[in-house]
This record gives C-alpha cells, structure tokens and sequence, in this order.
C-alpha cells in the first residue's frame, strides 16, 4: 500500500528532493540527443582514447576492429543502416601503416579508396599518415618530417619515460592517454589541434596516402569537444 503524504508537507524540501531528482535525470536524458559512432582500425588505442572524452551532452560509441581500410567503411555502412539514427556523426578512423614488404602502389590506393567511399557516404574521416600515434606527439612538438610508426614508438617512450611498443598498446593503458596527456605539463591539446591543422591544410592538395606527415584526427577532437562537461 503506497504512503500517503500529508498536504502540509508537500512543499517541504526532504519531500520534494526525490521528485526533483527525477526531473534532474529526465532533463539528463532529453539532452543527450547528438550521436557520434567511431569505427576504429586499431582494437585498442583509438577507441579507448575517444571513449575517454568526458562528453555531456552526446553519447560516442567507439568499434575497434582490427580490420582493413575498407572493411571499416563497409562495416560503417552495415551499422548505420541497421542503426539509423537522426543525429549522428559517423566517424572512420585508420592509419596509413606502410609495410614495406607490400606493393606501394595498392597500400595507397587503398587508403585512397577507403577515404572516398567512406566521404561518398556522408561520413568523416579520422586518417593519420603514417600512424594514430602522430596525434601524440604533436601534443609536444610540430613534426614536420616523414616518420615511422616506430619512430613515433621511440619519441613517445621518450616523452612518457617508458617503452611505449612494449607497455602500452593494451586496453588498459589505452584508457589512460587521454588523461596522461591532459594531465601532462608538457603536453597541450591546444597545441596539438594547432599543429595537426597546420601539417594538414600544407598537404591538403596531395591526396590522403600522399599526406605525410598529416592527421585530421584533431577535427574529430574538436567535434568531442563540443559536448564536453562544462
């Protein structure tokens, strides 16, 4: 049997705090109308490092699949059309990662192709030429010279006073960079977004796989940006 409250104490503050609550999460809730699905290459880094953004007012839904260029896009595809929804921002994120024992020619057709099937179907690209771990660094400095992904390995490791080839390419570490580089008084998100847009709009005649080096990974962090806890 419910209680029932007596009408003098209707308006009393201990009455009303549960009511209020309910509001407050419903408010929550009506809000959260902005979607940004994140379909990721790499299993861990990329996707723990977006899913760390303290967003508000936006739900980020990251994949991490460990798949080629294109079968990302096609993955997209499958998942938006399974999934429709009005607001979203659908974002692919993948490296360029030459392998020198391949052909040349076909690793930057690929990454070509992926970047225009994927803008073909309204979605935005998250691309680093050559690796994700570009982004990192420009926390610290402009690089301005064509690198490695494991050169970009040893500057980290440099930077963060650890090996970062052997220690931080699992899940769990993945989840702490994005705090790691907030936290770090070397480091500046400000800066990076800045050096990323100035090695970008320098290259952005050549076509994607010729970009390098180049991210447009700061495009998708000023986006997250938006709906961050004020």
């Amino acid at each position: 049997m419910a209680r029932k409250t007596k009408k003098t104490d209707q308006t009393k503050p201990w009455n009303r705090r549960s009511g209020a609550a309910s509001a407050y999460k419903l408010a929550s809730r009506e809000i959260i109308n902005k979607r940004f699905l994140i379909v990721c290459e790499g299993k861990n880094t990329e996707p723990c490092y977006f899913q760390s953004f303290p967003v508000q007012t936006a739900e980020v839904k990251t994949y991490g699949l460990g798949r080629s260029k294109m079968s990302l896009v096609e993955y997209a595809i499958q998942l938006v059309n399974q999934e429709p929804q009005k607001d979203q921002e659908v974002w692919i994120v993948f490296d360029m990662d030459v392998n020198h024992l391949k052909d040349m020619a076909l690793q930057r057709k690929d990454f070509n192709d992926a970047v225009h099937l994927a803008r073909e179907h309204k979605f935005q690209v998250a691309y680093s030429n050559d690796a994700f771990e570009l982004w990192f660094l420009l926390h610290y400095q402009l690089l301005e010279s064509a690198l490695t992904r494991l050169q970009y390995y040893e500057r980290i490791s440099q930077h963060w006073g650890l090996s970062y080839e052997r220690e931080c390419k699992g899940q769990k570490f993945s989840q702490s960079v994005y705090h790691r580089l907030l936290n770090d008084p070397n480091s500046s998100q400000e800066n990076a977004i800045r050096n990323a847009e100035r090695l970008h709009k320098q290259s952005e005649h050549l076509t994607p796989a010729d970009q390098n080096p180049c991210t447009t990974v700061y495009m998708l962090v000023q986006e997250l940006n938006k709906y961050l806890k004020k």
